[in-house]
């Protein structure tokens, strides 16, 4: 990670502790997709950190809404700048439907309740109308849409559009507002996500012989499992209880600092973790996450009974 982009993330991490979110340290492990995570009451974010936006893959896209929809948070990047030029105070971006601003966006919004009102579309530049409204005045104006169309210069279809949600250009939104002497430009909210259904990232029998041991066994439980490719865990899995981080712990050598990065991680977004290793030794949770060993969970009938050593290793952890 270069230098400018840690000081660009602490930046954002400061921003956020300062609005009131709690937020995970940033996450440093190599190929990941996102870079931090913060709550702050019902609203939890995956953000990812770029100096240029150009850099933002999409595989991490795909990645950033299969983790957003599972554990219904909001993706967001922020960035400096992309090819074309700088990210702009007060306009929201994006990349491959993930949802981008700038470090003094983020600012605006989070600490002075300044949100953004602007887009970025193919095109040009755009605003959100309030369509409703725009419909009423019409309707109670008894203003045709010929004549709306005329003022605003464009088609009578386009003007439908609007009333139905559609982003004007500022000048036709301009022409709009002065015409019918009311305010119909809405801010945006960068938060806002339509989570998407993703196919999966990967597929479990492309996994090495461990990760389809242990993910065979889940899925016999009856756990729902989500794979993922770019993360410092290796799935999310879940049943009617419970989502879980679920991570694979091969390497012993990065077993501790992956650990407790899941363990930051599931602290903040509220949700259980767990990493399976070959056998558990003296050490039965790292970092908040508790560790279950291959030949413990085989003897394991039900989610019910995974899920309870689960939460009284993570449990046992905190007590020390």
């Amino acid at each position: 990670m270069g230098v400018h982009r840690e000081g660009l993330i602490e930046s954002v991490r400061d921003i956020l502790a300062k609005a009131g979110f709690y937020v995970s340290r940033p996450i440093t492990m190599r190929s990941v997709s996102f870079d931090v995570v913060a709550r702050r009451d019902r609203v939890l974010l995956i953000l990812k950190v770029l100096s240029n936006v150009d850099a933002f893959s999409k595989g991490n896209a795909e990645e950033l809404k299969v983790l957003s929809e599972t554990l219904e948070a909001s993706p967001l990047a922020i960035g400096e700048r992309s090819g074309s030029g700088e990210i702009e105070e007060g306009i929201v971006y994006s990349r491959f439907g993930i949802p981008i601003i700038s470090v003094d966006t983020l600012s605006d919004y989070v600490l002075e309740g300044v949100p953004p009102f602007i887009f970025a579309a193919p095109g040009g530049l755009y605003v959100k109308l309030d369509s409703e409204m725009l419909r009423k005045l019409r309707e109670e104006r008894s203003i045709s849409l010929g004549t709306l169309a005329e003022v605003a210069g464009v088609s009578r279809r386009t003007i439908q559009m609007y009333e139905s949600g559609m982003g004007a250009m500022i000048d036709v939104a301009t022409r709009l507002e002065k015409f019918l002497k009311e305010l119909l430009v809405v801010p945006l909210d960068p938060f806002a996500y339509t989570p998407e259904t993703e196919r999966r990232l990967v597929e479990l029998g492309k996994l090495d012989f461990f990760g389809q041991e242990i993910f065979g066994i889940l899925d016999r439980l009856g756990y729902s499992i989500v794979p993922t490719v770019k993360c410092p865990f290796e799935a999310l899995t879940s049943d009617e209880r419970a989502i879980i981080l679920t991570g694979l712990g091969k390497d012993e050598s990065r077993l501790a600092e992956k650990a407790r990065t899941v363990g930051d991680i599931s602290k903040i977004t509220e949700h259980s973790s767990v990493i399976f290793i070959e056998r558990v030794r003296s050490k039965r949770s790292i970092g908040g996450t508790p560790l279950v060993g291959k030949d413990e969970l085989k003897k394991m009938d039900e989610s019910d009974k995974l899920f309870d050593l689960v939460i009284s290793r993570s449990r046992s952890d905190e007590k020390r």
